[in-house]
């Protein structure tokens, strides 16, 4: 298959410093598939909101990707943007608001993510109200369930079709869906969803356990990891630091150094994008050798860091892989 325009003019001109780094990751993520690998992409930030479905959807849909890890934000941002999308407001001028602005996008049911300001009521209470029959159905009838679990039952359920303000193919929790794609997503209480759901637990509405926890998802990943890492092994693809590429990376020495099973194959291929500046304590801005010492990345581990925003870099690896 030849590559598109996008995959060629990558080809010609990223030669040098970041953009080599993306072009050599790029070639390093089809190498890992190629022979036979598996990938984790992990999101952090706002890459929902920043409509990175528009490729990653189609990643998932040609099996380029084999399991994300996601903050909460991540899993619930999508589908915002797939119900709510007409209705956000975009505020390129962000870096010049005032206090006082910032109070009255609040007080018009907006919440600002740097330059696109999400709307409270299409956008989270449109959800809220599907997601709490699903959650309340099941408090009643004893059932638990990880949230990405939830999150695609109300897709495929068909509720949420009549809102759908953009393409349904660029809504990649859909994608995940529609091909039931293992989802991690740790730390989901710190989420708007993870925050009403403990507001129905604190008026004794639906008990917290109906939702499976943090640990109930590394129980899960550790499973998975031990039945796909043979052969060429599984890859970790980071876009931004943070929860959703510590937390998943973090089972390779859980399962060698607490549960001594020294058998466990390193993550086989590894890049980051992050615009995090390199710094003491900081993980985001930790270098992928640094990872090496924590277990987590062999010496022979391709490792690569494009340092730069995600929002450029993340689709442009996805085009080259994709041959756009």
């Amino acid at each position: 298959m030849n590559r598109g325009p996008i995959s060629q003019f990558i080809e010609k001109h990223y030669l040098h410093f970041n953009s080599a780094a993306l072009i050599d990751a790029a070639k390093g993520y089809e190498a890992h598939l190629t022979a036979g690998g598996k990938m984790m992409i992990t999101l952090a930030g706002a890459m929902s909101t920043a409509e990175l479905g528009k490729s990653l959807a189609e990643m998932i849909r040609q099996g380029k990707v084999d399991i994300i890890s996601c903050t909460g934000a991540n899993l619930e941002e999508d589908i915002m943007n797939l119900v709510a999308h007409k209705h956000y407001k975009r505020v390129p001028h962000y870096r010049d608001l005032s206090p006082k602005e910032e109070w009255a996008l609040l007080e018009d049911g907006f919440n600002r993510v740097t330059d696109t300001c999400i709307p409270e009521e299409e956008a989270f209470r449109r959800l809220q109200k599907h997601i709490h029959k699903l959650w309340a159905d099941a408090d009643k009838k004893g059932e638990r369930y990880l949230p990405h679990e939830f999150m695609y039952k109300m897709l495929l359920s068909g509720v949420l079709k009549e809102h759908y303000e953009i393409d349904p193919k660029d809504s990649w929790m859909l994608a995940a869906a529609e091909k039931n794609l293992p989802i991690i997503c740790p730390g989901w209480e710190d989420s708007t969803m993870g925050n009403i759901f403990a507001s129905y637990c604190i008026k004794g509405e639906i008990k917290p356990t109906t939702m499976k926890s943090g640990i109930e998802y590394m129980i899960w990943l550790t499973d998975w990891y031990r039945k796909n890492s043979g052969g060429k092994g599984v890859g970790f693809f980071q876009i931004g630091g943070g929860i959703a590429g510590d937390f998943p990376i973090c089972v390779v020495p859980m399962m060698y150094q607490d549960l001594e099973w020294h058998d466990v194959p390193f993550w086989s291929y590894f890049c980051q994008i992050s615009d995090s500046t390199t710094s003491y304590g900081s993980y985001s801005g930790a270098v992928p050798n640094e990872k090496i010492t924590w277990g987590k990345l062999d010496i022979n581990t391709p490792k690569f860091i494009v340092e730069s925003d995600a929002t450029i870099v993340a689709p442009l690896i996805f085009a080259w892989v994709l041959k756009w």
